[in-house]
């Protein structure tokens, strides 16, 4: 087991043991445990009452925060034609599209998320197993593969995150960061939240959210109350 540091011990010694706190609550005491020196990612951890190894039960989607998460995504896009001038508009930071493919199967990945228009599909196939793997695989679902590649550019500088459940059927997502004043952070917790609960699958039963933890990328998890 790893040695914890003095500081995260600090931190942890802010969090009361057994208490579960308001979403008001937890988002001032997070910002207190993120005494990192750099600007610290706040993440939001939800577990979930499913069984993702079902189809019918894996939670997964995108949103666009109200207030981002602090962090500008490098994003690029496979486009053709006429899209090449509207993706260099929209501020996508790499635009091409045979040529992306051969940079990518060459081993470069300076980028955090990839969108495309339908028709560019036909060539990223042959990317599935070196972009899936990385969660870098444009797909409809997620609102990344559009004809409206301005609107797709647009929400991902702006902030729009993903989520889906892990194997265990946990929810891991930042909402912002330890600069953000407190009652963006409460918001963007609280447009996660309530989007989790509008998908949640037919075939779940019982209790839908298990838990619910907010914290620092350094720091402990605060527990919130359902």
């Amino acid at each position: 087991m790893a040695k914890q540091s003095k500081r995260f011990r600090e931190a942890q010694g802010l969090v009361e043991h057994g208490k579960f706190y308001t979403a008001d609550e937890a988002v001032a005491l997070v910002k207190k445990t993120a005494t990192a020196k750099f600007d610290e990612t706040i993440e939001l951890h939800v577990r979930l009452g499913v069984d993702p190894k079902y189809a019918d039960q894996q939670v997964r989607g995108a949103i666009v925060l109200p207030n981002g998460i602090g962090k500008t995504k490098r994003v690029l896009a496979f486009v053709a034609g006429e899209k090449v001038k509207e993706a260099e508009a929209a501020g996508a930071d790499y635009v091409g599209s045979d040529d992306l493919v051969a940079k990518i199967q060459g081993g470069w990945f300076d980028f955090d998320v990839a969108v495309a228009t339908p028709d560019m599909m036909r060539i990223i196939g042959r990317l599935g197993k070196l972009l899936g793997p990385r969660g870098l695989m444009p797909n409809p679902k997620l609102g990344t593969v559009t004809p409206d590649i301005t609107k797709a550019i647009s929400e991902q500088k702006a902030g729009k995150v993903e989520y889906r459940t892990d194997k265990q059927g946990n929810i891991h997502c930042p909402i912002g960061k330890k600069s953000f004043e407190e009652d963006k952070l409460k918001e963007n917790y609280q447009t996660l939240i309530d989007t989790l609960i509008r998908v949640k699958p037919a075939a779940a039963k019982g209790q839908y959210i298990k838990s619910i933890t907010l914290a620092a990328a350094m720091g402990p998890g605060v527990p919130i109350q359902i």
